[in-house]
């Protein structure tokens, strides 16, 4: 299997590519969010292209590694006859972005574009509030050889959209996606929104043209639709060439050439790409690849990681920031930038751990606290009395009391059942207030039964 993907995402602006209309079409009623120049009424002209959107398009582009296009840059007229299209043309650029990499796939080119206008053949109807809003067009090269190739690679590239701060991320992301066996011929799915979609398309398209070419029938070159809810794909047309489309160069735009100083501007200001974050943490902090992956999943995450590594172990923190810190963003719902922790904060719940001040057991507790609490880690720690660890001496005592009151879970131990240490844990914990380590609480009651 050879695939090949066509992925457009909408760039975070709040006016649209060519006018001043606002960008919130999912707020607004429908066709409010409307003007001459983006229903292209007859003498109605195209602003100058937006800046921030065309900034954006050099950002993804160079965080995916592309060459920025050197020579005069300009729009083409792409004429195709559809109701979400008023004009009977978009207009989408020549490539910005060259021959870029990620995830061992090559990206062929980044170019913009403005988006249609959301047709329901079902209802008859059209919304052009989506009209014109700028996007992103990525077109790799077909190197994916596997679903699961391509669903890699479309998570690492959300990963990366994220981190930009350009893009309006996965909920906006339409994918096209070209698929061939050997055998047979290029077939287009289009119009897929989501990840999981394209997986699922790409798994029935294979075994569809598997059964194709062991019954000796040719693969057809054609565009076809996956529908989501039966998981299957549809013909729509064959396919259309390049000429189909009649480009030609839009003679209300003017062309435009990005200068090596707006560039290296640009450079400077990009962050880096999560999957080098990853390699980085890998070589610079010891981290294992899962771990460090987990850890740049958000920017400010990854951010908060390396201010606290910088004075405390790194293995440590990841350890904590992976498990702990994302188990308690997951069940809250929220993102870290959300959550209103700092670097600080973790900092200083670590550093109280690690001077045995409070148990890590409290440490967990005080993690649930902090999304939702205006508190310090140490300030939460007071308020609920979980500051203090009792000494050996104590959780030896409390768990001699714990043995000699459950005999019951000291011989459900000795049978096998290995879940006993934990109910004995926990009476040792109830003994001591939760101010025993539980680690070390485990070995001594192993130790005793």
């Amino acid at each position: 299997m050879k695939c090949g993907l066509e992925i457009h995402v909408q760039l975070d602006t709040k006016s649209k590519l060519f006018c001043n209309c606002p960008t919130n079409y999912q707020d607004a009623p429908p066709n409010t969010n409307i003007c001459p120049v983006c229903l292209n009424q007859p003498g109605a002209k195209p602003h100058p292209p937006n800046r921030r959107a065309l900034e954006g398009a050099l950002r993804i582009a160079l965080m995916l590694d592309c060459s920025i296009n050197p020579e005069i840059s300009y729009f083409m007229r792409k004429h195709y006859n559809y109701p979400d299209l008023p004009s009977g043309y978009q207009r989408t650029s020549i490539p910005l972005g060259l021959d870029g990499e990620l995830n061992g796939v090559r990206i062929r080119e980044v170019h913009i574009e403005e988006d249609p206008g959301q047709y329901r053949p079902d209802h008859g109807t059209v919304d052009f509030n989506r009209s014109g809003i700028p996007l992103i067009e990525i077109v790799t090269e077909p190197d994916m050889r596997s679903p699961e190739e391509a669903r890699s690679f479309l998570r690492e590239l959300i990963r990366v959209l994220e981190y930009s701060g350009c893009a309006r991320g996965e909920g906006t992301m339409r994918a096209d996606v070209n698929i061939s066996l050997e055998g047979g011929r290029r077939v287009e799915i289009k119009n897929i929104n989501s990840i999981k979609g394209a997986y699922r398309a790409l798994k029935f398209e294979m075994v569809r043209q598997k059964n194709l070419l062991k019954r000796g029938v040719e693969v057809k070159q054609e565009t076809r639709a996956f529908l989501e809810s039966q998981m299957i794909t549809v013909s729509m047309r064959m396919k259309e060439e390049a000429e189909d489309y009649r480009y030609i160069p839009d003679p209300d735009l003017p062309p435009m050439k990005f200068e090596g100083e707006m560039v290296d501007e640009i450079k400077e200001n990009i962050p880096e790409a999560p999957h080098l974050k990853v390699k980085r943490f890998m070589e610079e902090y010891g981290l294992r690849e899962e771990d460090a992956r987990v850890i740049t999943s958000e920017l400010e995450l990854a951010d908060a990681f390396e201010e606290v590594a910088e004075s405390f172990d790194p293995e440590t923190a990841a350890l904590w920031m992976r498990d702990e810190l994302k188990r308690v963003l997951y069940y809250n719902r929220i993102t870290f930038a959300e959550s209103g922790i700092t670097a600080s904060d973790i900092l200083e719940l670590l550093n109280m751990m690690k001077n045995k001040e409070i148990t890590s057991k409290a440490g967990k507790k005080i993690m649930e606290e902090m999304p939702v609490s205006d508190r310090s880690p140490r300030e939460i720690a007071e308020d609920l009395g979980l500051i203090g660890i009792v000494d050996e001496s104590e959780v030896v005592s409390a768990v001699e009391q714990a043995i000699k009151e459950n005999p019951q879970a000291v011989k459900d131990y000795h049978d096998g059942k290995e879940a006993a240490i934990n109910f004995l844990v926990g009476q040792v914990m109830r003994i001591t207030r939760g101010k025993a380590e539980p680690e070390r609480t485990v070995e001594l009651i192993k130790e005793r039964i």
